[in-house]
């Protein structure tokens, strides 16, 4: 039973603050161009779109670091960005944002990762990706390590941000994984497929039901096969728990030893899914970094996903809406 009472939620909500979390994965900038289409180009039989606003937001981990910091913690970004026009962006919002940039190294070997979206009458006609894929190189490699280790101490908190875009290696997962262990660091993975089952021995695994069912080639329909799926993920990952997210069927949290608790979904209408999962890791992470039980912290998280579904595009949330919610449903007595 998922109990708070008003004082303990303020606590929590202090406890949030200055809480220091390094965000380390795929670094994205999303860049949309909206317009109108008029006209057929004379060129090929293609829409002419006349562009009349263009603007740039974080993608990928950088969403992360987002959501951390309007949530009241202290995010520390750690990935690559490439040096170029996109990766200039990127450290202006980084700028502006005011998040520290300590942990963005310049790989002049690569791209920036950016999805541009291209966006006329409100139809996405569509999406140009500038990216690669393969890992990163050892220097880099070694680089992130060193940033990683020079900070552990100062850390309350890592999340591994995983988009398959070439930052987290093998070698840099089980090196990160490690240090947190050894220093008593809370580490969560949001896992993507090609590094699934790398990730062992971490605090918790939060995939979605989709990652699960790729990742064993299995389907997930059934209440007996939500938790088959979880206990499987328990014993092949070694982790403290497994949160398996359900979209509209909540989240399903997993630890052995104990049953599985099932927290429905918060979300009251859904406008747009995009930066729910984002924001679901930056605030279960904050909330056991500022001391939340397993239970009490994804309650939290699926909350948070829940009020950015309600919002058109990747917005984060705010720690003073976040709450305020909570609060309510408290005087409710729902909680």
């Amino acid at each position: 039973m998922i109990k708070f009472t008003k004082e303990e939620l303020e606590e929590l909500k202090r406890n949030f603050e200055g809480k220091k979390i390094a965000v380390i994965g795929d670094m994205m900038l999303d860049c949309y161009f909206w317009g109108d289409v008029k006209r057929i180009s004379p060129e090929a039989p293609v829409p002419v779109i006349e562009i009349d606003n263009e603007f740039y937001r974080f993608g990928g981990a950088a969403n992360v670091a987002l959501n951390i910091q309007k949530l009241g913690g202290i995010p520390l970004p750690v990935g690559i960005i490439g040096y170029d026009n996109h990766g200039s962006i990127f450290g202006s919002l980084i700028e502006e944002a005011g998040i520290e940039s300590s942990g963005i190294i310049i790989d002049d070997t690569r791209p920036t990762t950016a999805k541009t979206r291209v966006i006329a009458q409100n139809q996405h006609i569509v999406r140009i990706d500038h990216e690669c894929k393969s890992y990163i190189n050892k220097e880099t490699e070694a680089r992130i390590l060193d940033f990683v280790k020079n900070n552990i101490k100062d850390i309350d908190g890592i999340i591994l941000q995983d988009y398959n875009k070439g930052v987290l290696t093998p070698m840099l997962i089980e090196e990160v994984i490690n240090l947190c262990n050894l220093n008593n660091v809370i580490v969560n993975v949001d896992p993507k497929f090609n590094n699934f089952f790398s990730y062992k021995n971490v605090t918790v695994f939060k995939p979605n039901r989709k990652e699960t069912e790729d990742a064993f080639g299995i389907r997930i329909r059934t209440e007996e096969d939500i938790v088959k799926a979880g206990r499987m993920l328990l014993e092949r990952l070694n982790s403290k728990y497994v949160l398996l997210t359900l979209g509209e069927q909540g989240i399903a949290i997993f630890e052995n030893g104990v049953k599985e608790v099932r927290i429905p979904t918060k979300a009251r209408k859904v406008a747009d899914v995009s930066g729910a999962g984002d924001t679901v890791v930056s605030t279960l992470t904050l909330a056991l970094s500022a001391g939340a039980g397993i239970c009490e912290a994804s309650y939290l998280a699926n909350y948070a996903g829940g009020l950015v579904c309600g919002e058109v595009g990747i917005v984060p949330i705010e720690a003073s809406k976040l709450f305020s919610e909570v609060e309510k449903e408290i005087l409710k007595g729902n909680l």
